[in-house]
């Protein structure tokens, strides 16, 4: 099945470029969520950086169905939700999230970043 994303590609603007590959959920590139829980793991290749990208309320059934993300530019993430943007130098192991999409991100310090 085509994915329906929520922007097109012409409407990308040079936000965050330099940053290389992500995955993002559907809920984000196709249903148009804000990023509301974000981190940075290993990368799995030499583009990905390692970030993840989520609406905050996938459940762990939708995150096991691979249909459900993809891999992205960070830059077209950053297009979706500008405000990932000032976080995308944080170091590996580093996690963000917020409580609702209109708040500022803060650090999680908790999290176990899966491997």
């Amino acid at each position: 099945m085509q994915k329906r994303f929520a922007k097109v590609a012409g409407d990308m603007k040079p936000l965050a470029r330099g940053h290389g590959a992500c995955i993002a959920t559907d809920r984000i590139t196709v249903d148009g969520m804000r990023v509301r829980f974000m981190y940075r793991g290993k990368p799995d290749n030499s583009i990905d950086r390692g970030w993840r990208f989520m609406a905050g309320d996938e459940t762990d059934d939708y995150m096991d169905n691979a249909s459900n993300h993809g891999v992205y530019d960070v830059n077209t993430i950053a297009n979706y939700d500008p405000d990932i943007i000032p976080h995308l130098d944080a170091s590996e192991g580093s996690a963000f999230e917020r409580m609702d999409a209109n708040d500022h991100f803060v650090e999680v310090v908790d999290y176990r970043i899966p491997e």
